[in-house]
C-alpha cells in the first residue's frame, strides 16, 4: 500500500499527482516566468532542469498492481479528456511509459486510491485540510484515471518560480508619529510562501518550515491547540527573494538606522519555503505549505498570507488546484495576497495563478520613479494586465509601489551574488552601492505584494474582526484613483493610511468582476459590484476611477454594466474578436512552455535569466 497524504476541501477529495514528464513534452506547454522584453526561450538551464527532473523521478520504481483496463470508447475518452486541462490532455494524448505528475480531483471517498493503484499510480502525499494528495502515474494511464467515476478534474502538478525610499512615501505608509502610526501589525501573523529566509540583522526570532519536495513539518500541539514545540527547519533562502518579500513587510531597519523599516514591521513572521535556491517549485508543494496553514495555522495566528510567485493560467479558476488551496485559506478567514505577474509587456490576460482567483486581493505594479510626486508615476510596464485568462476577470484588483525597492538581502544569496550591483548598504541619510550592502534592489509584482499584505496586517491590528472581504473592499476603495486603464491598475494605488481611516462594512464576499464583450463586439461590459457585492456603497463608481461612467444609461438583468469600449486606453485592442478567443493572445508559445512558478521579480541585468534560465527584460520600468 502506498504512503497516503491528503487535501479534503467542500466534501471532495483531490489527488495531486506528482509526475515527471519527458522533456520533449515541456516544449510548448504553458508556464510562466520573469518579465522579459525580448521572445523568451528555453534555454539549456531550463532543458537541463527539465532532464534532471525526468531521470531523477523515473528511477523510482513504479510497478501496476493489475493490467490496464481495456481501452476507453471514443465517447468514454471524449467524457475523460473533458475532465483535463490542456496540458494534461496533450500527455495523455501523446501516452507512453514515462511518469507524470498532475492534480486530480475525487468527488469521494479514499477508496479511488486504490483504483488509482491498480493503473499503476501511486498516492505520494496525502493534505487532508484542502482535500489533495500527491501521486504519479505514467502518462498511458492518464485516460483511464481520468475516466473513472469519482475522478472529476485532473491538472498538471505544474513548477512553481518566485514575480526604495520613496515606496512608502508613495503608499501613504503612516509615519510612527501620525494618528495611524501605532498600527504596525502588532500581534497579527503573517506568513510568507516563497524561497526561505536568510539570516539577517532586520530579523529576529522568525520561524520557517521548510515544504520542497514533499516535506511536511510537524510542529506538536497541546491539546489546546497551543504550540508546544515548533519543530522548525533551519533558516536560510539560497535565492534571496523570500527574505527581500518578508523585509518589505516586518524588517525592522537595523541595518539601516530605521530607515529602511517594513510596513507592518511589529507583525510575528512565519516563513514557509517553497521555492528553491533558483526560485522555483512545484504546485504540490505549495499546496501543501496551504493544506499546513488550515491545519496549524491558528496555533500560529496567522491572519495574512503573502504568495509572491505565479504559474501559468490554462483552466478556469474553478479547476486551478493553486486557486482552490488560495480559496480554501481565504473561505477560512485568512487575508490572502498575491502578485499579478511580470507579462504586462504582452498585454492583456497575462495574469497568473493565483491571482487569476475572484476571492483574493492581486496585486500589480506601480512605478513611482523614486520621488513623492505623484505626477510622474504609472503602471509598471512589466506588471501583468487583466482581464484573466479563460474566466475575465477584471484583475488587478490594486497596485502598490514595486518597482526598484531596496529590501533586506544575504549577499551570499544568488540573486545578491548576481545582482551584486544592486547592493547597497543604507542609513537615514540615503544609500550607496556596496558589494558587501545588507539591501539589494528588485522590482516586480513580487514586491508589490508584500507592500498590500502589510497594510492587511496593520488593518487587522486595529479591527481585529474584520473579514477578508472588507479588508479587500476597504483597500480598493481607499486606492488612489489614477488615469489608468483599471486592467493595468485596478482600483487605483494602496493608499495603506486611507485604508486605516476606512469603515464600510462588506457583508457579501468581495469577487472581482467580470467582464464580457457584447455580441457585436464594440462594447466591453463589467459586472456591477454594487449588485455582486450587495450594496450600492460598493458601486464601480466609489472602486475604479472613471467607474461611473461605465453604467452609460443601460444596465443589464443579470448585473452586467454597459461600458464604451473607448474609456479603455487600448479600446480597439478590445474590438478584436481574436483577443477573447484566448488561442491567439500569445504570439510565443515558448513563453508558457516549461509549466514552472515563477517568482515575479524583475531586474535589470542578466543576473536572472542565468539564475532562472529565463530571459529577463534590460531595463526596469
Amino acid at each position: 500500500m502506498s504512503k497516503l497524504t491528503s487535501y479534503v476541501a467542500g466534501g471532495a477529495l483531490a489527488l495531486a499527482v506528482a509526475v515527471s514528464i519527458n522533456h520533449q513534452y515541456v516544449q510548448g506547454l504553458p508556464h510562466t516566468g520573469l518579465a522579459s522584453a525580448a521572445t523568451p526561450a528555453i534555454t539549456a538551464d531550463a532543458s537541463e532542469a527539465a532532464t534532471h527532473l525526468v531521470a531523477s523521478v523515473s528511477s523510482m520504481p513504479l510497478a501496476p498492481i493489475a493490467p490496464l483496463p481495456p481501452a476507453l470508447s471514443d465517447i468514454q475518452l471524449s467524457e475523460a479528456r473533458s475532465k483535463m486541462s490542456r496540458s494534461v490532455q496533450a500527455i495523455a494524448s501523446a501516452g507512453g511509459e514515462q511518469e507524470v505528475q498532475l492534480v486530480i480531483r475525487f468527488d469521494n471517498s479514499l477508496a479511488s486510491a486504490e483504483q488509482l493503484e491498480r493503473l499503476g499510480g501511486e498516492v505520494l502525499a496525502h493534505y487532508g485540510a484542502l482535500g489533495m494528495a500527491a501521486v504519479r502515474i505514467s502518462a498511458g494511464a492518464i485516460d483511464q484515471l481520468a475516466a473513472l467515476a469519482p475522478v472529476t478534474r485532473l491538472s498538471m502538478d505544474a513548477p512553481v518560480i518566485a514575480s526604495s525610499f520613496s515606496s512608502k512615501s508613495t503608499a501613504r505608509v503612516p509615519d510612527q508619529n501620525a494618528p495611524n502610526g501605532q498600527f504596525t501589525g502588532q500581534n497579527v501573523g503573517v506568513a510568507v510562501l516563497d524561497s526561505g529566509l536568510a539570516k539577517h540583522n532586520d530579523f529576529k526570532g522568525y520561524t520557517q518550515y521548510e515544504f520542497l519536495n514533499g516535506k511536511y513539518p510537524r510542529p506538536k500541539l497541546s491539546p489546546a491547540g497551543q504550540v508546544n514545540s515548533r519543530n522548525s527547519s533551519k533558516r536560510t533562502d539560497p535565492f534571496g527573494h523570500g527574505t527581500h518579500v518578508a523585509g518589505i513587510i516586518v524588517g525592522s531597519g537595523n541595518s539601516s538606522a530605521g530607515a529602511l523599516r517594513g510596513a507592518a514591521r511589529n507583525a510575528t513572521l512565519l516563513s514557509m519555503r517553497v521555492l528553491d535556491s533558483r526560485g522555483r517549485g512545484n504546485t504540490s508543494d505549495a499546496i501543501a505549505a496551504m493544506n499546513w496553514l488550515l491545519e496549524y495555522g491558528p496555533a500560529f495566528d496567522i491572519e495574512v498570507v503573502n504568495i509572491s510567485f505565479g504559474k501559468a493560467i490554462e483552466e478556469s479558476a474553478e479547476n486551478d488546484p493553486l486557486v482552490q488551496a488560495a480559496e480554501a485559506l481565504w473561505d477560512a478567514g485568512i487575508v490572502v495576497v498575491v502578485s499579478a505577474g511580470n507579462y504586462g509587456r504582452d498585454g492583456h490576460m497575462t495574469i497568473t495563478s493565483p491571482g487569476n482567483s475572484r476571492k483574493v486581493i492581486t496585486v500589480g505594479s506601480l512605478t513611482d520613479s523614486g520621488t513623492a510626486d505623484f505626477s510622474d508615476d504609472y503602471v509598471s510596464t512589466y506588471s501583468s494586465r487583466g482581464p484573466t485568462l479563460i474566466d475575465h476577470v477584471l484583475k488587478p484588483d490594486l497596485i502598490a509601489p514595486g518597482n526598484r525597492v531596496l529590501a533586506p538581502a544575504d549577499e551570499d544569496s544568488e540573486l545578491g551574488d548576481e545582482m551584486e550591483d544592486r547592493l547597497y548598504r543604507c542609513n537615514r541619510s540615503g544609500c550607496s552601492a556596496d558589494d558587501d550592502g545588507r539591501y539589494l534592489e528588485l522590482s516586480g509584482t513580487s514586491m508589490a505584494a508584500p507592500l498590500v499584505a502589510a497594510a492587511a496586517a496593520n488593518m487587522l491590528q486595529k479591527d481585529p474582526l474584520l473579514t477578508p472581504a472588507t479588508i479587500k473592499a476597504r483597500l480598493m476603495r481607499s486606492a488612489r484613483k489614477i488615469d489608468a486603464d483599471p486592467t493595468h491598475a485596478g482600483a487605483g494605488v494602496l493608499d495603506i493610511n486611507a485604508a486605516l481611516n476606512q469603515t464600510g462594512i462588506l457583508y457579501e464576499e468581495a469577487l472581482s468582476p467580470l467582464m464580457a464583450r457584447s455580441e457585436d463586439g464594440q462594447v466591453v461590459m463589467v459586472e456591477d459590484t454594487a449588485q455582486l457585492w450587495g450594496n450600492p456603497t460598493w458601486g464601480a463608481g466609489y472602486l475604479w476611477s472613471d467607474g461611473y461612467l461605465w453604467s452609460d444609461g443601460y444596465l443589464w438583468s443579470d448585473g452586467y454594466l454597459w461600458s464604451d469600449a473607448y474609456l479603455w486606453s487600448d479600446g480597439y485592442l478590445w474590438s478584436d474578436a481574436y483577443l477573447w478567443s484566448d488561442g491567439y493572445l500569445w504570439s510565443d508559445a515558448y513563453l508558457w512552455s516549461d509549466g514552472y512558478l515563477w517568482s515575479d521579480a524583475v531586474g535589470d541585468t542578466n543576473a536572472l535569466y542565468r539564475t532562472t534560465g529565463q530571459v529577463t527584460t534590460l531595463q526596469d520600468d
